[in-house]
Order: structure tokens, then C-alpha cells, then sequence
């Protein structure tokens, strides 16, 4: 029979979803921005439709340990800091009664650098309730070495920068959670090593839902900016399933290959196999099963993708309209 099903549903333990923005605005970069309307819009939505808005933490360590969640349960997350996040964001989150975290970058806010937040307004966010997390000193491109660094040296600088600004957050805030947004959601497998090393969970910016078998070093966030912002594209996302999905070859995301292929695992989720359908740029991605009772296939795209970041994106439907969502990131470091 081809048709099988795998497992019991992973819903039954709690997914979640964990959305990204990070300007809310409408004279900033149309590719970071949601206008304070369409922000509105999102969160009328998650309340009209019963959505569980919890905090960030809460969601994070309840499935770490393994522990059931609430069906729809969302966490809002924002990066970098902007001063409209202060002005337009919060005052709407209040309104809602909803949980939200802020990811800073410590170099800009310590310099008063102009569309940032200074400390005196994040702790007033944070005692209002945000968590506030790391982002780094000064938003780097992680994978960026200077001139002679080895791997080894590049991570050496990023652990000290890393642990630098949780200092200064917890100075500035009495928090340290020990969470990292990773700046442009760009990470190596030597950089989730020094993460773990130090306790730290990362977050990233390939889209999916997350569950207990997500990976902790590298979560999955759904970006909301530009045509992404509108709550058409939007609300199929709100309500994704994780997958239980396993990576096994390539296990870094850079590439020097304008067509990567990728071998996947997929395991232990109420889905169909032959369901599932993986894409790039809107476009069907040729699946090739290698085993198909293992839930073991290889992905063998036959165009190449332009630009430094791009996703395979693999969904598959599931009960009442919705849909289970996973990505794999792509970080392209050739000419």
C-alpha cells in the first residue's frame, strides 16, 4: 500500500508557530515591514479565531521537555529593535493582551543609533512583559569571515560577541534567557555546535511550525513582511503543523551550488507520504523516494536559485484545512 500512514499525529503533543517581524511601519524597507493596519489585522485575526497567543518561553520550554501545548498556539517574536516597534507594535499588543519577544542587536541601542529603541524603552517594554532576547552586538553576517580567520577563529569571535551582549541585556533588562535570533537567520553547523555548547536555543528565519522534534538549535519562524504581511498569504501559516522531519545529507545549509539537493526524513506525523509536496519559488521540487516505507527522499531540484538565502518548502495537507509545513534553508557563499 503506498498510501500509509506514519505514526500518531504530532498535533497530539501541541505544535506551534512563531512569527517574525520587524518594522511596523510604512516608510521603512517594504521587504522588513508590516504597515501598523495590516499588524492590526493579524492580531484581530488570532483573536477572533481563538488562537492561543503564548510567551515565547513558555512555548519553547514546554516542548523541549516534551510537554503538550494548547492547539494554534502562536508566539510573536520582532528583531533588531526599531523605534516602531515601541510606538506602533506595543501599544496594539497591549491592546490585545498579547505576549511578545524582542531580539536586540546591543551595538545599535548602546550607540542611540536613529529608529532604534533606546534602554529606557525596552525596559519599559520589559516590564510591561516582553522577553528580551540576543541578537548579537551589531547584526553581523555570521558565515562572514575577515581576512586569514579560520572557521575556528570565526566562532571564537562569535561566542565572545554573543555572550557580550547577553551581558549587556541582562544588564540593561535583569533578563538572560539565553535565546539567539540569528541575524539574518544565517548559521553553520559550527556555529549551532558553539550555541549548544553555551546553552543557547537559536531561532532562525526558515519558515515552519514547531514541535517537540523540532530542531532547538535552529527553529523555524514565519518572516511577515512585504507580500508576506497581507492575511491572506498569512493565515494559512497561523495554523501549520509541524512535521517530524529529519535532515539527512546535506547537514549545513551553505552551499556553493546554485541546485542543492537535500535527502530528508520524514517520520511520525498523521500525513499521507505521497502527499507531500516540496517547492522552491512557487514551483514543484522533483521528489525522488529512496525509501518510501522509511519516509526517506531526496530532493532534486533542475533550476538553479538565484540570490544568498532561498527555501524548499515541503506541506502536506492535514484535517480541517490545515496544513503541515517545513523548510530548508539555503545560504549560497559563491560568486
Amino acid at each position: 500500500m503506498l498510501a500509509i500512514l506514519l505514526g500518531l499525529s504530532s498535533a497530539a503533543l501541541g505544535d506551534g508557530t512563531i512569527l517574525l517581524y520587524h518594522h511596523v511601519a510604512i516608510n521603512t524597507p517594504p521587504t522588513t515591514s508590516i504597515s501598523p493596519a495590516d499588524f492590526q489585522l493579524h492580531l484581530e485575526y488570532l483573536r477572533d479565531n481563538e488562537f492561543n497567543v503564548m510567551p515565547l518561553d513558555m512555548m519553547i520550554e514546554s516542548l523541549k521537555s516534551g510537554e503538550s501545548i494548547p492547539d494554534k498556539s502562536v508566539a510573536i517574536t520582532f528583531d533588531d529593535g526599531y523605534i516602531s516597534i515601541f510606538e506602533e507594535a506595543f501599544p496594539l499588543l497591549q491592546s490585545f493582551g498579547f505576549p511578545f519577544a524582542l531580539f536586540v542587536s546591543t551595538e545599535p541601542i548602546d550607540n542611540e543609533q536613529a529608529y532604534y529603541m533606546n534602554w529606557g524603552q525596552i525596559r519599559d517594554i520589559a516590564n510591561a512583559g516582553a522577553l528580551i532576547a540576543n541578537h548579537m552586538i551589531d547584526h553581523p553576517y555570521m558565515l562572514a569571515t575577515r581576512e586569514g580567520e579560520s572557521t575556528m577563529e570565526l566562532v571564537a569571535r562569535h561566542r565572545q560577541d554573543l555572550l557580550f551582549a547577553e551581558e549587556r541585556i541582562l544588564k540593561e533588562t535583569g533578563q538572560s534567557h539565553r535565546y539567539l535570533a540569528y541575524p539574518y537567520g544565517e548559521f553553520n553547523p559550527a556555529i549551532k555546535q558553539m550555541l549548544a555548547e553555551e546553552g543557547f536555543v537559536g531561532l532562525a528565519q526558515n519558515s515552519g511550525a514547531v514541535g517537540t522534534n523540532s530542531d532547538f538549535l535552529a527553529l523555524p519562524r514565519y518572516p511577515l513582511a512585504s507580500i508576506y504581511a497581507d492575511l491572506d498569504t498569512a493565515r494559512t501559516k497561523l495554523d501549520t503543523l509541524a512535521f517530524n522531519t529529519k535532515i539527512i545529507e546535506p547537514l549545513s545549509p551553505v552551499t556553493m551550488n546554485r541546485s542543492p539537493a537535500i535527502t530528508l526524513q520524514f517520520s511520525a506525523g498523521n500525513y499521507n507520504l505521497p502527499e507531500i509536496g516540496c517547492f522552491a519559488n512557487s514551483r514543484p521540487i522533483p521528489m525522488n523516494w529512496l525509501d518510501r516505507g522509511a519516509g526517506i527522499v531526496r530532493l532534486e531540484p533542475t533550476e538553479e536559485y538565484s540570490g544568498r538565502r532561498w527555501r524548499y518548502i515541503c506541506t502536506a495537507p492535514a484535517a480541517n484545512n490545515r496544513y503541515y509545513w517545513y523548510s530548508a534553508q539555503w545560504i549560497f557563499l559563491g560568486e
